[in-house]
């Protein structure tokens, strides 16, 4: 990964009001009385295992994750946006207008030096790998420039990252993860109202879906991407999210790896009920969007006489619903939905 010290753009990002201290479960801010901070400010969050503190309303934001660059978006927030990048998908619906004001350095995962061109006062991001050795940059090389950085907490809250893949959860993910992400971020802007307002239409949308439906004979089985090494949901991240809304079942509920990748032998021996198929809109991997996965399922010799295949029981997610996000909650209700027109949901 090459330096994205220079020591101009150094000297401007120090002097821009921010100051983050980090720390594995440390205290907060010695510097929080600073003369001249906004109402509410310093904000200081316990994130992932530091503690990051915001001196003021961040005004040249880079997301650098697709759901986290939603939830700013939802909050009103893209003024505040300087960039983006790492895109699965088209923008969630109602978003249109407000992302189209904000450019887009990189479909998907940018070099620090271009998100260090414009100029950032804080990077927020959905998973721990796009702020590390491997993805934009460390968390550590922006904070040494005084840049405040922000994981999603559903990446880190009852996860393990330190194997390879996408990690492993040692607990279930719920909703309140997502929903904590959206109060963090609500918070370090200074506008908690809409943080809270968005809470509420989410949890509302979630019970709409559930409240009344009972899918627990269903097998659902979720293939994000890749054919030839096929990337299937484990029991407990998002997908366990949305399974458990609907007492339904993930036919790999026996594993606790985010997004193993396992074999079409294996997945046809469960043979599931219904697949949930992500619908990529990028490039990164064979069998991206759900035409190309349809299209593989129907002409493999393995797959086409699975009983899902041979009933064309398919459900179609945006990448984002199958991540934590706040998109976790279109894939509640596509899902039940699917479910009940299947005639699998009560």
């Amino acid at each position: 990964m090459p330096s994205i010290a220079s020591p101009v753009r150094t000297i401007a990002l120090l002097t821009a009001g921010l100051v983050l201290i980090t720390a594995c479960g440390g205290g907060t801010s010695n510097s929080a009385a600073k003369s001249g901070s906004a109402d509410g400010y310093p904000v200081t969050l316990k994130n992932c295992g530091r503690t990051v503190t915001v001196e003021s309303p961040p005004r040249r934001a880079v997301s650098v994750d697709q759901g986290s660059t939603e939830i700013l978006l939802s909050l009103g927030l893209a003024d505040r946006l300087a960039a983006t990048a790492t895109w699965t998908d088209p923008v969630m619906k109602g978003l249109e207008k407000a992302n189209a004001e904000v450019p887009r350095i990189a479909d998907n995962r940018p070099s620090s030096e271009k998100v260090l061109d414009q100029e950032p006062d804080f990077i927020s991001a959905s998973f721990e790998s796009t702020l590390a050795k491997g993805g934009v940059a460390p968390r550590e090389q922006f904070e040494e420039l005084g840049v405040p950085t922000y994981v999603s907490p559903a990446d880190c809250t009852g996860k393990d990252n330190s194997g390879g893949g996408d990690g492993a959860r040692t607990e279930p993910l719920t909703m309140d993860s997502v929903y904590g992400e959206v109060r963090d971020l609500a918070r370090v802007f200074g506008v908690q109202e809409r943080g809270d307002t968005l809470v509420a239409r989410l949890r509302a949308r979630v019970q709409n879906a559930t409240g009344s439906i009972d899918a627990s004979g269903a097998m659902l089985l979720y293939w994000f991407s890749d054919s030839k090494a096929p990337y299937l949901a484990g029991c407990c991240g998002a997908p366990g999210i949305i399974t458990g809304e609907l007492g339904a079942k993930n036919v790999f509920d026996d594993t606790h790896e985010e997004w193993p990748q396992i074999s079409w032998e294996t997945v046809a021996d469960r043979n599931p009920d219904v697949l949930v198929i992500g619908d990529l809109t990028r490039k990164a991997q064979t069998a991206e969007s759900a035409t190309k996965k349809i299209e593989f399922l129907e002409s493999n010799p393995v797959t086409k006489n699975m009983d899902a295949v041979r009933h064309k029981r398919y459900i179609l997610l945006s990448g984002q619903a199958m991540n934590p996000s706040i998109r976790t909650v279109e894939g509640v209700e596509r899902v039940a939905a699917g479910l009940r027109t299947f005639g699998l949901a009560g």
